[in-house]
């Protein structure tokens, strides 16, 4: 059933994803070329996240990953004697801390946050940010006049990438090749220390060796930390299904489109034959459009 379902669900959006991408390129709407402008002027007050999320000095790690749970959010502020001192993310959760087996509860967030904070202003370019991001490997804070305003994440930037030669080019020229899966029955405890021992943000999860959804980081957070949940269940049982996949020879440009448009960060490639050959992020379209 559960192979069905994959096969079914997969081959379907690929289709149909194929037939838009060709109407698209035959009969660009009005609306289409205006988009398309109007991208390429975006700034970063236009797709900054705001309000940002502030934790105190003294919070652990365990509240912080309910707060970020919560609220759906991947990363906090860090507050210290009243000034912005660093970031936590849900990266730092898993390869500092869960990775490590350290307990949750033990860890204070200014032992894991990075700092100092990446800045930039909300009048700079999406392209700035872009390139700032890539170049500082980390998310940006937007201040103004010494205020924080907002943050920019990989996902953010990917609601203003616009179409250029750039853009255009397949994207599994920037995909990681290697797909890391894990059987649904394995535990979330496991599939959550291989994702912070590898620095990866998610694990495809299979069925007798077919893809049937996925695990990211979102979900560990928002399904089991924030509802005090223990982690040693199932993964199968709190993944995200089913798998959205998209052809092999998607571009750029289609890809965030479709990352935007389903709220997604990751995305798997697959071949004609419906095997995934590769998976690419929000970051990896970000790391395109910045050159």
């Amino acid at each position: 059933m559960l192979q069905e379902l994959y096969n079914a669900e997969s081959f379907s959006y690929m289709r149909f994803m194929e037939i838009k991408r060709n109407l698209r390129r035959l009969f660009p709407s009005v609306l289409d070329k205006a988009i398309k402008q109007s991208k390429l002027e975006y700034l970063v007050k236009d797709v900054m996240s705001y309000p940002v999320v502030t934790v105190p000095q003294g919070t652990d790690m365990m509240e912080a990953s309910k707060s970020m749970g919560r609220k759906r959010i991947g990363s906090l502020i860090v507050v210290k004697d009243g000034k912005s001192a660093g970031i936590v993310t849900e990266r730092d959760l898993l390869s500092r801390v869960i990775a490590r087996g350290l307990d949750l509860s033990e860890v204070n967030v200014t032992s894991v946050m990075s700092s100092p904070l990446i800045t930039i202003e909300p009048n700079k370019t999406v392209k700035k940010a872009a390139k700032m991001m890539m170049e500082k490997k980390g998310r940006l804070v937007v201040l103004s006049e010494e205020e924080l305003v907002g943050i920019i994440t990989a996902s953010d930037l990917v609601k203003g990438i616009p179409e250029t030669e750039t853009t255009l080019k397949d994207a599994l020229e920037y995909a990681s090749k290697q797909v890391i899966t894990a059987d649904e029955e394995k535990s979330v405890s496991t599939v959550a220390k291989t994702m912070g021992d590898r620095r990866i943000g998610s694990v495809v999860i299979t069925s007798d060796d077919v893809p049937v959804g996925i695990f990211t980081e979102r979900d560990l957070i928002t399904k089991l930390l924030a509802e005090d949940k223990e982690l040693n269940i199932p993964v199968g049982d709190v993944m995200s299904s089913p798998l959205i996949a998209v052809p092999h020879d998607i571009s750029v440009i289609e890809a965030a489109f479709t990352m935007e448009t389903n709220k997604i960060k990751r995305l798997p490639l697959a071949n004609e034959d419906n095997n995934l050959v590769g998976i690419i992020t929000a970051r990896d379209l970000v790391e395109a459009f910045a050159g």
